[in-house]
C-alpha cells in the first residue's frame, strides 16, 4: 500500500545493553532504546500515544500502550525531528520491539506511524 505524503514519519532506532542495570543471574536484562522520529510528510502531525509489543527469547510478550512518550505529544512539522531515550527489561539476553505511534495530522485526520521491529541483544552473545 502507498503511504500518504502527507502522513511520511520517519523512525530510526538505536540501542543498547544497559550492563550496569542488567542481572543476568536473576534473568534481568536491561536495554535502552534511542528513537529519532523525523515528519517527513508534508503536514505537520503530533505524536499522541506509543504500542509497543516487546518479545523476549522464550516468546514472552509484554504490549506496552500509554500516552506521548518520555511524558512528550511532541508536535513535528515537516523536516522536524524528535529524539528520546527509554527502556526496557527482557528476561532473556536477547528479545525484539516493534509497534506504532499514533499520530494526528493538524487537520485532524489520525494514523499510525509504524516502528518496524529491531533486536535486543546482549554484546558478544550474536554473531
Amino acid at each position: 500500500m502507498q503511504q500518504d505524503p502527507d502522513e511520511a514519519i520517519e523512525i530510526e532506532v538505536q540501542t543498547a545493553y544497559l550492563e550496569d542495570q542488567s542481572s543476568p543471574e536473576e534473568n534481568r536484562y536491561a536495554f535502552a532504546y534511542t528513537i529519532t522520529i523525523r515528519n517527513a510528510g508534508r503536514r505537520a502531525a503530533r505524536l499522541l500515544s506509543r504500542h509497543w509489543l516487546i518479545t523476549d527469547a522464550n516468546g514472552k510478550v509484554q504490549e506496552v500502550r500509554g500516552e506521548g512518550v518520555v511524558g512528550k505529544r511532541p508536535l513535528l512539522h515537516p523536516g522536524q525531528g524528535f529524539h528520546y531515550t527509554s527502556g526496557t527489561y527482557l528476561e532473556t539476553p536477547v528479545g525484539s520491539m516493534q509497534g506504532s505511534y499514533g499520530m494526528v495530522r493538524d487537520d485532524g485526520k489520525a494514523f499510525n506511524a509504524r516502528i518496524e521491529p529491531f533486536s535486543l541483544a546482549m554484546p558478544r552473545l550474536l554473531h
